[in-house]
């Protein structure tokens, strides 16, 4: 008995061991009592978020694998128009210039507008338009080219077949891109303007409908009811909302604005964007990523450009660095044109006024505020010569009477009142004999002087900030002549660009209603 309690005893002592060892009073370990998994509503936001995840990466990948499959490029370039030095623009914070295209090729989705023999090659470039955006995303520019300006082209390559074309000169811009291909239309420009191009992207037919379609439609106004056989246009009076074909036909319309030409057909187009900039940004499409999707989507189905911005993500950067522009800082210009001398359906820059828009552009000059001037720069020279001082300067007072020194001004600017300008400059130093005369018009402005006048000449150039360099002596000149050129065609420091007066056709603040050109009034 005594054995078997004993036995009973010992059992029963292993209850207050077990729990030394982690049981708890009842004997039974504490794992046993352990949570079975999370709670449940942790279970539910764990799940939920790791589906928003998979799909979100989903989403991003669906997006840009199909946006970069819709990508075609082409080269920038079809030559050695580059320099190779040239540093590589940052997309995102530095100044842009993208040349826009319109292509009128008559391929694949296009066909309906006419036979391949209708676009010859890859096409006519029947639209260019410069884009120049502003590092600080404060200014955009938007300058139009007419695609029967007589331009010169340079030397291009086709970078496909390696075929070179030789430079040719006095041919229509939207030539430029029909034999060598996108590259030489942007090398043409940058020829022409003194400019150098980031990019381009050039669209067909089918890109402006898909594009006008995307947007729901866009606002345009004639100023009485107008149809034209040519492009299929035919609107009311007053105020419409085009978009597909009827957004095409208002674009390629040559005949029905203004005079019939191809100025009207750029008005009717910078008309049409403004309208198109106060919509996105009135909506705030450019600061909404899904609407810039399916824009991008419909978009780069038609649309080609160069490497460099041949991807997803460098497109929308650019569309989101204007989605905060003023839309009166929007300005749509145009080249300054007239009947060309060698055929009066086409165009010729008129000069000085060109060469005075460009230099504009170069200075990075904000071309909503007329009369804008930047600093004057240096002219280089030639290593071992002295360089006139930056900005003009008053000179020592000279070893001579200025009264009585003989000072003429040669207007050869281009500018009917320009020698005034110059000589009230002259006179209110001191030159009161000054005279001036028209002359033949050259590039460079020049300072020329006769024997014995070397220091005269010195002070005067100082006075416009005339470099030393292009003060020389000549046969024949009795005294000093400033000889004024093209290159200086406003203001009175040499070397400062401005922003020409009534530059600017319209901002993106403005509605613009187009005159219908009489011919094409109907009932």
């Amino acid at each position: 008995m005594r054995r078997r309690e004993a036995r009973s005893q010992g059992a029963g002592t292993a209850a207050p061991g077990a729990a030394r060892h982690g049981g708890d009073p009842e004997g039974t370990p504490r794992h046993m009592n352990a949570p079975k998994g999370l709670p449940l509503w942790l279970k539910i936001v764990t799940g939920v978020v790791s589906v928003a995840l998979v799909a979100a990466v989903a989403f991003a990948a669906f997006w840009f694998i199909r946006l970069q499959n819709n990508i075609t490029k082409a080269p920038l370039s079809a030559g050695d128009t580059r320099d190779t030095g040239d540093a590589v623009v940052n997309d995102k914070t530095d100044r842009l210039q993208i040349l826009i295209l319109g292509s009128d090729t008559r391929d694949g989705k296009n066909s309906q507008y006419g036979t391949s023999e209708d676009s010859t090659g890859y096409g006519h470039s029947d639209v260019m338009m410069l884009l120049d955006i502003s590092a600080d995303n404060k200014r955009v520019s938007v300058m139009s080219f007419p695609r029967d300006l007589l331009v010169d082209v340079p030397q291009c390559t086709d970078r496909k077949t390696n075929q070179t074309f030789p430079a040719r000169s006095g041919v229509m811009i939207n030539e430029a891109m029909a034999e060598a291909g996108i590259g030489c239309a942007v090398d043409t420009i940058n020829k022409l303007t003194g400019l150098k191009v980031d990019h381009f992207m050039m669209a067909d037919f089918n890109a402006v409908k898909e594009l006008s379609k995307a947007v729901g439609g866009v606002d345009v106004c004639v100023s009485d009811p107008v149809f034209d056989p040519d492009s299929g246009l035919r609107l009311a009076k007053g105020n419409s909302q085009v978009e597909g074909e009827q957004a095409l036909s208002f674009l390629r319309t040559r005949h029905a604005f203004g005079d019939g030409g191809d100025l009207g057909r750029i008005r009717g187009q910078q008309a049409f964007l403004s309208s198109l900039t106060r919509k996105l940004k009135s909506e705030g499409t450019l600061g909404n990523p899904q609407r810039l999707l399916q824009i991008a989507d419909v978009v780069t189905q038609n649309l080609t450009v160069d490497e460099g911005l041949a991807s997803v993500p460098t497109l929308l950067t650019i569309g989101g660095r204007l989605k905060d522009i003023d839309v009166s800082k929007v300005a749509f210009v145009s080249v300054p044109t007239q009947p060309a001398a060698v055929d009066p359906n086409r165009l010729e820059l008129v000069e000085p006024q060109a060469s005075q828009l460009f230099a504009a552009l170069r200075a990075d000059l904000d071309l909503t505020n007329p009369g804008a001037t930047s600093s004057p720069s240096a002219t280089p020279t030639p290593t071992g010569t002295a360089s006139a001082a930056p900005t003009p300067a008053a000179p020592p007072a000279p070893a001579y009477n200025k009264a009585i020194q003989p000072v003429a001004v040669a207007n050869g600017s281009g500018v009917a009142t320009r020698a005034q300008e110059i000589l009230g400059v002259l006179k209110g130093n001191g030159f009161t004999q000054a005279v001036s005369y028209l002359a033949n018009p050259v590039e460079q402005t020049v300072v020329y002087y006769g024997p014995d006048f070397a220091d005269v000449a010195t002070d005067v150039a100082t006075l416009f900030g005339i470099p030393a360099t292009q003060v020389k002596q000549a046969a024949g000149v009795s005294g000093v002549q400033v000889y004024v050129g093209t290159d200086f065609t406003t203001g009175t420091a040499y070397g400062a660009a401005s922003v020409p007066t009534d530059v600017v056709n319209q901002t993106a603040k403005d509605a613009v209603c187009q005159q219908v050109n009489p011919l094409y009034i109907t009932q």
